[in-house]
């Protein structure tokens, strides 16, 4: 099987149990148009998020990772009506594409509460617990993310990371790549953690080959 087969099936799921959503085509539109790097979540997995914070229950939501505000918007759908996400964003120009999306999908500063810099800067100011954390951002920076997360969550808050896989190369513990060994330090970090309960799982789509963690708060 090729890239081009694992994307034409991630269009076919995406069609076949997603609705129309003009709301989430534009901010991907709109995202490009700026410049911003593809790099956002497939609209299956968008979904898959969602759903795993309306199966947590989440009132409160972090997001290390901003980008155009594709996923927030995924995320931010799941909260009730009294919910709070916080979303860390280290690039300003991105941080007002997502805050334009983020307000015609309908969440304006009142629900979405974009943090604009370093998120190892602006995690510690943050007053959680958080029910639910996605983390997608540098992943030279993996293990301390999950760090962070785990002084502003709770027992049975959940936290998602994206993109661990690495195309494979995870396996390889003498790889140059910063980002390998960021999500390596990471997955030592899980094993040595007795707060955390982790899976990880390899997933292949739009995006190629690539995979996610898990984890419960213990």
């Amino acid at each position: 099987m090729t890239d081009k087969t694992w994307a034409e099936v991630d269009e076919y799921l995406a069609g076949a149990v997603l609705a129309p959503d003009p709301v989430l085509d534009a901010a991907l539109a709109d995202s490009a148009a700026a410049g911003l790097p593809p790099i956002a979540v497939a609209p299956n997995q968008g979904k898959l998020l969602h759903l795993l914070a309306r199966q947590a229950g989440a009132r409160s939501i972090l997001e290390i990772g901003t980008l155009g505000g594709y996923s927030t918007i995924w995320l931010a759908r799941a909260l009730p009506p009294d919910g709070k996400l916080v979303t860390c964003e280290y690039d300003p120009k991105h941080a007002e594409v997502a805050k334009a999306n983020l307000a015609r999908a309908g969440f304006g500063e009142d629900v979405v509460d974009i943090r604009v810099g370093a998120a190892l800067d602006t995690l510690p100011s943050l007053t959680g617990p958080f029910d639910f954390v996605f983390i997608d951002a540098d992943k030279a920076n993996l293990a301390n993310y999950v760090r962070a997360a785990l002084e502003l969550t709770r027992p049975g808050s959940t936290i998602v990371v994206d993109n661990v896989v690495r195309q494979g190369k995870v396996t390889d513990p003498a790889s140059a790549d910063p980002n390998v060994q960021g999500a390596r330090r990471m997955f030592d970090l899980l094993a040595a953690e007795p707060r955390l309960d982790a899976t990880a799982v390899q997933t292949v789509g739009a995006k190629g080959h690539d995979g996610f963690v898990l984890a419960l708060v213990r």
